[in-house]
């Protein structure tokens, strides 16, 4: 199977990674980057229907649980009453809910639920991105915008899991098993973003990541 010419995010040539009965996938050498073929995305409506399935109950323990793993060590890098942005919070932003719980001032941003474009023209103390890098068909714009809204020695708090290294067990995963999900990130990804975009990463936890911006 030919690969695409280029990685969507870090421009060097792709390789042919695997396939399923759905997708074929590419793997980057220069960052790590799996992306699934763009020929297999959904269209915007098929992608938004999915979306709209998705329950975020605030008052969900479990869920508060998962989403906490990230709060709770980006909390300990700030201080009550700085403000932050929620990006992708989708149509339930539960942790928006958390953080100002917590005394931090929260915006919320999601193309789709919350989509007032004046607050991407702004700068916050942190940045918040739980469960939407992978949603990126574009993942160098969506990167560049991240960075882009976080001001110098702010934070960005990401949640994603990590893709296999291995065909096999990248078959195997049930996070590919989404169609919305298009841009599969490893460590040696971020680690790539931190260099390309001016950031000291720290993974907090097996899914979260904190980058500090530099400056």
């Amino acid at each position: 199977m030919a690969a695409p010419a280029i990685c969507p995010l870090c421009g060097n040539a792709t390789r042919a990674f695997c396939e399923d009965r759905a997708r074929r996938y590419f793997e980057c050498p220069g960052c790590g980057l799996v992306s699934a073929d763009p020929a297999s995305q959904l269209s915007p409506e098929d992608e938004r229907a999915i979306y709209d399935l998705h329950r975020n109950d605030p008052a969900d323990a479990r869920y508060r649980a998962f989403l906490a793993r990230l709060a709770h060590p980006l909390l300990a890098k700030l201080a009550p009453g700085m403000r932050g942005l929620d990006f992708g919070c989708g149509p339930g932003p539960v942790l928006s809910i958390m953080l100002r719980e917590a005394g931090m001032a929260m915006a919320d941003y999601d193309p789709c639920y919350a989509p007032d474009a004046a607050l991407l023209d702004a700068q916050y103390d942190f940045v918040t991105c739980t469960e939407v890098v992978e949603h990126f068909r574009d993942p160098l714009v969506g990167w560049t915008q991240l960075a882009s809204l976080v001001r110098p020695g702010g934070w960005l708090g990401v949640m994603t899991q990590l893709a296999p290294e291995l065909p096999a067990n990248f078959l195997r995963w049930r996070y590919r098993d989404d169609r919305t999900h298009v841009s599969f990130h490893r460590l040696a990804t971020f680690d790539w973003l931190a260099v390309r975009f001016g950031f000291a990463l720290e993974q907090v936890e097996s899914q979260a990541f904190l980058l500090r911006k530099q400056g």
